[in-house]
């Protein structure tokens, strides 16, 4: 083509150069062809966001609100024991404040007097879903994995207004569609003790003769229950405002004694304890002649015919098995009530406080 040509050609705008792309069209052509390159890199930076949320942020965020969360025992029933095991019954209430409400699932936990280092047991809790006011309801029988703990754990609730459950396990827990993770359950519960039976007396006695049996005393003892639950116990130690001890074959003994003598032994029988003032019967077996000697020797220190007798546990038996841990909280506790002996043998025609009571 001659030089007049090409120019010619070019003055009619038309170029041989191809037209260049816009910006968009250059964007689109490149994702068209890097789309799975930049799928990979959103994964990637999606994955970055997420996990760190899902496997750090999630875990803490579940164990801030079980530490977070409280738990109240509403009722314990100890049923069938014997001294190595017990049947359990318990009532819990979960107190939670929190915007998740996650299912917690069944887990074993050791169960322990607040403070103790070994646990008594190990308890069963089933699975809940996390809401406040949930019931936890825990029915099973437990073995015993420290009597001795167990032991502390009753003289604790006998000697103390207030006594403290310690409850720990490794529980799973789910929200939603998020993944199971696992979290440190450890809450410790107070409850209220016995504060060593304060307002126990003996409300009436009476001398029996002849005996009965072996028993020549009988009356009533009253026993306090400052709680709401019902108790029945083989033993005069556990009821709080949660505890119900029950049995039909349990005895309960308690030793007497004087100024240091021993003066016999009373027992209750199947002692079931309500709420309010209870009035259990008893039977004793006691050494009246070293009780009459006290009223008629010449230095006798009791004018008026009342004795104050020192009540002190002596044992605690189901199914004719002595149960050691009941045994241990019984001894711990020292009691003294006062017994107008003169006037029960008044009643049974023996007037020997004639300055107090008359003849």
């Amino acid at each position: 083509m001659s030089a007049t040509k090409a120019s010619v050609v070019e003055e009619a705008g038309v170029s041989s150069m191809p037209a260049k792309k816009s910006f968009g069209a250059r964007v689109a052509a490149h994702f068209k062809k890097w789309w799975w390159a930049h799928l990979i890199a959103f994964i990637i930076a999606l994955l970055v966001i997420i996990l760190p949320v899902v496997y750090v942020g999630y875990p803490k965020i579940a164990q801030d609100a079980v530490n977070d969360s409280t738990l109240d025992i509403k009722q314990m029933v100890i049923s069938d024991p014997t001294p190595e095991t017990f049947h359990l019954n318990q009532t819990q209430i979960l107190g939670s404040k929190s915007s998740y409400h996650p299912q917690i699932y069944e887990f074993d936990a050791e169960v322990s007097l607040g403070g103790a280092e070994a646990p008594f047991a190990m308890v069963t809790v089933p699975s809940v879903k996390s809401n406040d006011g949930a019931e936890i309801h825990v029915d099973q029988h437990v073995d015993l994995s420290d009597s001795d703990a167990f032991g502390d754990f009753a003289t604790a609730v006998m000697m103390n207004k207030e006594v403290s459950l310690n409850i720990y396990g490794r529980p799973g827990l789910k929200e939603g569609s998020l993944p199971k993770t696992t979290v440190t359950y450890n809450k410790t519960v107070s409850m209220k003790g016995l504060n060593q039976l304060e307002g126990f007396a003996v409300s009436e006695f009476h001398i029996m003769i002849p005996s009965v049996n072996g028993y020549n005393m009988n009356g009533t003892v009253l026993i306090p229950n400052p709680s709401v639950m019902t108790i029945t116990m083989v033993f005069l130690l556990f009821p709080t405002n949660v505890f119900k001890i029950l049995t039909n074959q349990g005895n309960l003994s308690l030793s007497l004694a004087v100024d240091g003598k021993s003066m016999g032994t009373t027992y209750l029988n199947d002692l079931v304890l309500k709420p309010g003032d209870n009035n259990v019967p008893m039977l004793a077996k006691v050494d009246q002649a070293a009780v009459i000697g006290l009223l008629t020797s010449s230095d006798n220190p009791y004018k008026d015919g009342i004795v104050p007798f020192d009540i002190s546990g002596k044992s605690s038996s189901y199914n004719g098995k002595e149960l050691p841990y009941f045994t241990k909280a019984l001894s711990a506790n020292k009691l003294t009530v006062k017994l107008d002996v003169g006037a029960a043998l008044k009643e049974i025609g023996l007037n020997l406080i004639k300055s107090a009571l008359g003849a």
